[in-house]
């Protein structure tokens, strides 16, 4: 008789995915809901209700993972495939706080759009799921996955509303844009599989730690897919185009949730690429993500200098912002990361904070964001208008803000690395930047020329709901706190660094 062979199961830590099955157990339950409470009045808050609760229960159980992980080192689960340390808390955090908050801002906008519909959060959860897997993930395989998930539901959410062209233009950018990203992607882990025999981040670093390769040609390429195709979701330069279109056309809520957590899952996916599987390759990959860096930074400042749409123009801003981070992967240091892992922080409370301002400026269509628009909001609204000059602020760096000290951290870490070339172009970026954050400021305090536009302004209803209101307190009171007290924040960010 032929003996049996032993049956193997993979070692599964449901801790380690416990936050991610919270957010796709809410998903799942808001499309039953939806299934069976089809006609029914409060359908849509319960479902909100439902949502918001997945995503305080991911929120607490990340807090336990981060105990746990502290104490006692990584989780890992699904034969190491999944990796749960303080670098995948860290950001994960950062994605939970920004489903919230988009959540939130989406409740007003939806009704006021006439787009409630409870699929709208189903996607939101969904997609925030892929977020959190991303941050997670130790194989390539899984960063594939991570990224599908997250993106599909982006693709809808861009063209949600129906009635609006751009917005549907938007979506339609956006989706064939991430096609091809995702298939460049695919292709690059095909060819490092190819060149290592394993999509293991791990288990490529020990593997080219444990052989010399003389062929390199199929490795090198599979890295720089890689780096494209993540270049794509972080918005970096050259790898930008859809950004602006989609940005300005997606419902202004959709693009705040898009600007946080989007880029947070993209970075740590990079991170971890670079930083686990090709320590050694750093002579690679470095010149490549210090061209990204500063294509990003210039070419984002410059243009945002010509735009005349507000959405527009934050959009260029991210783009700038992506380069800042940028500047923290190039300098291969802990203190890099840390750095890094900081401006992902505090970057996500400035965008949502602004874009939440935007969102009350203009009731009447959410296409209409030209700086016409906005002139002498500050006049006639002083607290909105004060909170969105506030936020604009911090996002060029003015001091006893957050951004001040995102900006710091950075050109810090580029200066410990004595890579002053780089630190210069930061600093000329930084300083081009804050031209055009200082024309949406000086529009916003600055009455329009035509009376009539004056009183048509003054009579638009711009109420503040009271979860908006919410988000613009978090918003503002993270960015100021990170600015006065910055050191508990700094400390965090250094504890996440080790993976």
């Amino acid at each position: 008789m032929i003996a049996a062979l032993p049956i193997t199961t993979p070692s599964v830590d449901l801790w380690a995915i416990a936050p991610i099955m919270a957010l796709v157990g809410a998903g799942i339950g808001v499309v039953l809901i939806r299934a069976l409470l089809r006609r029914h009045a409060a359908v849509t808050p319960v479902c909100f209700g439902l949502s918001m609760l997945g995503v305080l229960v991911a929120g607490g159980l990340l807090f336990r993972q981060w105990n746990l992980v502290r104490d006692d080192g990584p989780l890992t689960s699904f034969t190491g495939m999944v990796r749960v340390d303080p670098f995948a808390v860290f950001l994960g955090v950062v994605v939970v706080a920004a489903t919230a908050m988009g959540l939130l801002l989406s409740v007003a906008y939806l009704r006021r759009e006439g787009l409630e519909s409870p699929e709208y959060f189903a996607l939101v959860l969904l997609s925030a799921s892929g977020m959190l897997m991303m941050t997670t993930a130790n194989d390539l395989i899984v960063v594939f996955i991570s990224l599908e998930v997250l993106s599909i539901p982006l693709y809808v959410l861009a063209a949600f509303d129906k009635r609006r062209l751009r917005s549907q233009e938007a979506g339609l950018k956006y989706f064939v844009l991430g096609a091809f990203s995702s298939a460049v992607f695919l292709y690059g882990i095909a060819l490092v599989y190819g060149g290592t025999g394993t999509t293991s981040l791990t288990g490529i670093a020990s593997f080219l730690a444990e052989n010399t390769l003389f062929e390199q040609g199929t490795l090198l390429v599979g890295l720089g897919l890689l780096l494209v195709g993540l270049g794509f979701k972080v918005a970096a330069v050259p790898f930008h185009m859809w950004t602006p279109d989609v940005y300005q056309g997606a419902p202004t809520p959709v693009t705040a949730f898009m600007a946080a957590a989007t880029k947070a899952a993209a970075f740590a996916a990079l991170l971890r690429i670079v930083t686990t599987a090709f320590p050694q390759y750093r002579d690679d990959w470095r010149p490549v993500i210090f061209v990204l860096a500063v294509l990003s930074m210039l070419v984002g400042s410059i243009a945002a200098l010509a735009q005349n749409d507000v959405k527009r123009t934050l959009a260029y801003s991210s783009i700038a912002h992506a380069g800042y981070i940028l500047m923290g992967v190039y300098a291969t240091s802990s203190r890099g990361r840390e750095a890094a892992l900081l401006y992902l922080f505090v970057y996500a409370f400035m965008a949502i904070g602004a874009f939440a301002v935007v969102m009350i400026a203009s009731p009447r269509a959410d296409d209409e964001h030209s700086y016409d628009d906005y002139r002498g909001f500050a006049l006639r609204r002083p607290l909105l208008g004060g909170l969105l000059i506030f936020f604009v602020l911090a996002q060029a760096g003015v001091p006893l803000t957050s951004g001040f000290i995102g900006k710091l951290e950075i050109f810090s870490a580029v200066a410990q690395s004595e890579e002053y070339v780089l630190l210069v172009i930061g600093v000329l970026s930084a300083v081009i930047a804050f031209a055009f954050y200082l024309r949406i400021a000086y529009t916003l305090v600055t009455a329009p020329d035509d009376e009539t536009a004056v009183v048509e302004a003054y009579s638009l209803p711009r109420r503040v709901d009271g979860w908006t209101g919410v988000v613009l307190f978090a918003a503002a009171a993270m960015t100021l706190i990170v600015g006065l007290v910055p050191g508990s924040f700094i400390h965090w960010a250094r504890d996440a660094t080790f993976f």
